[in-house]
């Protein structure tokens, strides 16, 4: 999936409850799984779009002292999985991609154009509310400016909370309304 030779988990899938649209691919932190991510947006699922949550395979993590755990590598995989959506017959401008922590990373070859939406927490330890401030401004010079919304959450650590879940939901459903 993740283009090494180890194999990972098929993807956490929340079907839409109608013909899927649209598509949302979002890629879970380092040491996770999809389901955490799937089980928050099946509870907020909007009817005409799917959320695909794939899974990381293991591998020796430097940050871990070497030992194996969930980590995402290159973007190979989530080519894989736009272009599978793509076949099943949602438009690429159909098709949001977001992660938490280390699945938000990879994303490369970025659209001047994209709608970002980052949410960060006031409290995480791991990434501090500094670093995330200084990626949005740095986000602003890739991105037209008036893309980016940065939002924090009071009292939230290197985690998510339900505030921030519909959030996103408030954002894909601006960005993906239902097709008629």
């Amino acid at each position: 999936m993740c283009g090494s030779n180890m194999l990972a988990p098929l993807p956490a899938i929340v079907p839409a409850v109608q013909k899927a649209t649209d598509a949302v691919i979002f890629l879970h932190g380092l040491g996770d799984t999809g389901h955490g991510w799937a089980e928050a947006f099946a509870g907020i699922r909007s009817a005409h779009i799917e959320y695909i949550c794939p899974h990381t395979p293991v591998m020796p993590v430097t940050l871990n002292m070497n030992m194996a755990m969930p980590s995402w590598f290159d973007i190979i995989g989530v080519k894989a999985s736009i272009e599978q959506e793509v076949k099943n017959g949602i438009p690429s401008n159909r098709i949001i991609l977001g992660g938490f922590s280390q699945g938000g990373g990879p994303i490369s070859g970025v659209n001047r154009d994209i709608s970002v939406l980052q949410c960060h927490g006031d409290l995480g330890p791991l990434v501090t509310l500094m670093f995330g401030s200084l990626t949005a401004e740095r986000l602003k010079t890739l991105v037209n400016p008036a893309n980016v919304t940065f939002k924090t959450y009071g009292g939230m650590m290197h985690s998510s909370c339900q505030q921030e879940v519909m959030d996103i939901r408030q954002f894909t459903d601006k960005l993906l309304p239902p097709i008629d």
